[in-house]
């Protein structure tokens, strides 16, 4: 079993919702990413998504292109991040879901990177820039070596693209609770729980909430009704704000820790998935 499955089951069973940390692979370089990874893991992440540093990330916010700047300006490169997740795999069986641009991924190479990152322990891809009517190629990788490839939906997504990412998505659907780039907010739009109804009514799959979310509270509101939570930009600040490598991973789980907390108080429904 895919450890992403293992895990939504997991916590099916606790009537919990998952929190998802994401983090810029060698921001500020790998060796303090690593660590970061095993404080998220500690402060009771569920899953984590893994970015891969890129110079042109079109879906991302000011506070996630500063993450890849830093990234790569440090030489971090696809090859790195596989190799990170290796050395994390060594020590934790927390799902890894790499969330990048096609680019990275079509220079590797497909069938390599398919091949690579299943070896290194990667369970899950968000490619976020490759619409799922392009993907065919992509998925045949993928699919072979069990790794899920997972494809976004948004508060403009017709019932036509709902039912394609149902069909075509592995593992959950990530729906984008904003119209817009990455980035920490104060209010989230409304309708959320509408929304996230409406996908429910053509897919048994987990569906979990990113861009926007930002607070314990806001997190717990969207456990209330969707399968997970994905935290990024506010996690990214918290990084960057830390100041010295050494406070990152410690300043970074405190605040996952508190996401948590907000998480587990939240009162939820049966889940459908």
């Amino acid at each position: 079993m895919n450890r992403i499955d293992a895990k939504f089951s997991e916590l099916k069973s606790r009537g919990e919702a998952g929190l998802i940390p994401f983090v810029t692979a060698g921001d500020p370089e790998i060796t303090t990413t690593l660590k970061i990874l095993r404080s998220l893991e500690a402060a009771g992440a569920d899953m984590i998504e893994l970015g891969v540093p890129f110079s042109d990330p079109m879906a991302d916010g000011a506070t996630i292109q500063r993450a890849s700047e830093r990234a790569l300006a440090g030489g971090t490169m696809l090859p790195h991040v596989l190799a990170l997740v290796r050395r994390f795999r060594r020590e934790s069986e927390l799902p890894i879901i790499l969330f990048g641009y096609y680019n990275p991924i079509y220079h590797y190479g497909l069938a390599r990177f398919a091949a690579d990152a299943r070896a290194a322990g990667v369970d899950g891809l968000l490619c976020v820039d490759l619409p799922p009517e392009e993907s065919a190629e992509l998925r045949r990788q993928t699919e072979k070596r069990g790794l899920y490839t997972i494809f976004l939906l948004a508060p403009t997504s017709d019932e036509e693209r709902i039912k394609l990412v149902a069909r075509l998505g592995r593992g959950f659907i990530y729906y984008v609770s904003v119209t817009g780039v990455t980035g920490a907010r104060r209010a989230l739009e409304g309708e959320l729980q509408a929304q996230v109804a409406r996908i429910r009514r053509y897919t048994r799959q987990p569906i979990a909430v990113g861009f926007g979310v930002s607070t314990p509270m806001q997190a717990a509101r969207i456990a209330a009704f969707a399968d997970a939570a994905v935290v990024g930009s506010a996690l990214i600040d918290v990084i960057e704000r830390a100041g010295r490598n050494g406070r990152k991973a410690s300043q970074a789980g405190a605040f996952v820790a508190r996401l948590k907390r907000g998480i587990k108080g939240a009162k939820r429904p049966v889940s459908s998935f």
